[in-house]
């Protein structure tokens, strides 16, 4: 069992406040997966879901740094018009990091955007 992708996935968790289904929306996997995850139960496979859930991690932890964390779920659900109305979350579920990624670029230093 690969126990950092679990500890990535409780930081997401915890950090983020994101709950199981929101990880298992940017994930690509089923609730129950992520939920699997977040018991210890099972750990994320080094496919797909895996790299989406390292990618959510690192956003999550930028996120971190420049917003209040009971904020950041809220973030990457809502709609934000850097990413043409797009919500992060669903963005990062599609293999969209890189679009994310250079927004969150803009929140962490407003004066580079």
């Amino acid at each position: 069992m690969d126990t950092a992708l679990i500890e990535e996935a409780l930081l997401v968790q915890q950090l983020g406040n994101l709950t199981g289904s929101e990880i298992a929306r940017a994930t690509g996997v089923k609730d129950a997966t992520a939920r699997a995850w977040l018991s210890r139960t099972r750990s994320p496979s080094r496919g797909k879901a895996a790299e989406r859930l390292l990618e959510l991690s690192s956003i999550v932890e930028r996120l971190s740094k420049v917003l209040e964390t009971r904020y950041i779920a809220a973030w990457l659900r809502k709609p934000n018009p850097g990413l043409n109305h797009r919500k992060p979350i669903d963005l990062i579920a599609s293999g969209g990091y890189e679009e994310v990624s250079r927004l969150v670029a803009g929140v962490e230093s407003p004066s580079a955007s």
